[in-house]
């Protein structure tokens, strides 16, 4: 299963991954969005409990094994055979403990209806357990196409069985039948306009090759899904569901919107960065360009949607859940560091350096578990800006060993990314002050929205920023390039 990496190939891989990103999880907001017009916070909160547990087990099911076969040059059908079957059995296993522990883990919340809905939400992990080895054949072929026609087809047909649900009274069951049905379907087209099938093979010396690599991933994973979700468990035993669905919503926006902007970049970053793992030139320059660019876009959309925040709240979601926004705000600098986060880890990923990883993973855990700690006594609000240093702090960490490894230091770094983040917030402090005029909310929020691109873009613009020339040139190239010649960065971030 070799594969060759062509600019040609990443361009029209980044325009697709795009679209899935960016067009299918836009659909999938709107989503989201209706289904929390019908529902209600306490609602809201006993499923971001029960996800908790699934997403923890959906990370065991895949043990790296998804990063290792994209990582593996050499990978080939035993290898793809062999962790689809181990990931079937895990998968039967840690769904068989969640099945049983279902009724201790809502004595525990005293939630009584969390038994049934964690038993049925956790047929996710048989989903997982495929379409984690589709996603990677597509990763390395660089058919995102394939993935975004798939997702496109699941996110239609699972949002009208959601929003239909909910408008029928279903409550939670909305969520679940979203969340199942979106799956299923995406599993089965994957399924269709796939030529990749297991077959009748299996070699545990495959797997425990690919785990030397993918434990290390597995762990770093894990680490961190347990502190993400740890502030979850936290709110909704300390607190109430009530709050965690407050919590929640306001985390969700901003980090559906980074993730994906920052997800569409990195995912094709990482067989590029990978296919250059001898070259650390090379790997400098893509790593310094993913940065540049990732920051250049996501630094105005966490910052007006920070500035935005209490109007759209009022449009979208009603007044009902109005105690979202500093949430909302509080993740929206958060989660502006996503871009700088992922570019330096998967950098390290290429490289096969999932040991370093690992350490970085660690010493970030227990730093930000003791921040977590610390801020409990305070109230939620508390334990959300603990999130926002913790943030601030990995930069630092992610960083250094590119110091070493690219000769890509942290002031470079820090100099890269500071004319974006200065130009948003000037842009953020001049949309801000439109709060001044009590203008009606939807009015409002158009007039910020306009006066925010007008004055993002046109500073871009009249200051002649390279960042944002390249991204215009880059976006001419997607839509219309069709030569195909090698992968070079030809411009370098100055």
């Amino acid at each position: 299963m070799g594969y060759e990496i062509t600019k040609s190939k990443v361009i029209s891989s980044l325009l697709w991954r795009m679209l899935e990103r960016c067009g299918v999880q836009g659909i999938q907001l709107i989503i989201i969005i209706v289904l929390t017009r019908f529902l209600k916070p306490e609602q809201f909160g006993l499923i971001v409990l029960v996800m908790i547990f699934v997403t923890i087990a959906r990370v065991l099911v895949q043990s790296g094994f998804n990063t290792a076969l994209i990582q593996k040059k050499d990978a080939d059908e035993v290898d793809f055979s062999s962790v689809f079957y181990f990931n079937i059995v895990i998968a039967t296993i840690l769904y068989l403990i969640l099945f049983l522990a279902a009724p201790f883990i809502a004595m525990f919340f005293e939630q009584p209806d969390f038994i049934v809905v964690l038993r049925v939400l956790s047929l996710l992990l048989f989903f997982g357990a495929l379409n984690s080895i589709q996603i990677a054949v597509i990763a390395r072929h660089m058919q995102f196409k394939k993935l975004f026609v798939s997702s496109l087809g699941a996110i239609m047909v699972s949002g009208t069985i959601g929003i239909v649900m909910a408008y029928l009274n279903f409550g939670v069951w909305a969520i679940v039948g979203q969340q199942l049905s979106n799956q299923f379907v995406l599993t089965f087209i994957l399924w269709l306009v796939l030529s990749w099938r297991p077959q009748l093979t299996f070699s545990m010396e495959k797997i425990k090759s690919l785990f030397a690599f993918g434990w290390k991933l597995l762990v770093s994973d894990l680490l961190d899904t347990l502190y993400m979700n740890l502030q979850s468990l936290i709110v909704g035993k300390m607190f109430s569901p009530t709050m965690l669905g407050f919590y929640n919503r306001g985390e969700q926006f901003p980090n559906l919107i980074a993730s994906n902007i920052n997800g569409a970049i990195q995912s094709v970053m990482l067989p590029t960065l990978s296919s250059y793992q001898d070259n650390t030139k090379r790997l400098k320059e893509i790593v310094r360009r993913s940065i540049v660019t990732g920051t250049f876009i996501i630094f105005p959309v966490m910052i007006g949607l920070a500035v935005i925040a209490d109007p759209l709240i009022q449009i979208l979601l009603t007044d009902k859940w109005s105690k979202v926004v500093p949430f909302l705000q509080i993740f929206c600098a958060a989660y502006a560091f996503f871009p700088i986060h992922s570019a330096n880890l998967q950098a390290i990923n290429a490289l096969g350096r999932s040991d370093l990883f690992l350490k970085l993973e660690i010493i970030k855990t227990i730093i930000s578990f003791t921040i977590l700690v610390t801020s409990v006594p305070f109230g939620a609000h508390t334990l959300a800006l603990g999130v926002f240093v913790s943030g601030v702090i990995s930069f630092f960490i992610n960083a250094t060993p590119n110091v070493k490894l690219l000769h890509y230091s942290i002031q470079e770094q820090c100099k890269d990314i500071i004319p974006s983040l200065a130009l948003a917030l000037i842009m953020g402090a001049m949309v801000y002050t439109i709060h001044w005029l009590k203008l009606l909310p939807i009015i409002m929020l158009i007039v910020q929205i306009t006066l925010g691109v007008i004055i993002y873009v046109g500073l871009s613009i009249l200051l002649k920023l390279e960042r944002f020339t390249y991204l215009l040139n880059t976006l001419k190239e997607m839509v219309g390039s069709k030569k195909r010649s090698k992968f070079i960065i030809e411009r370098e971030v100055p």
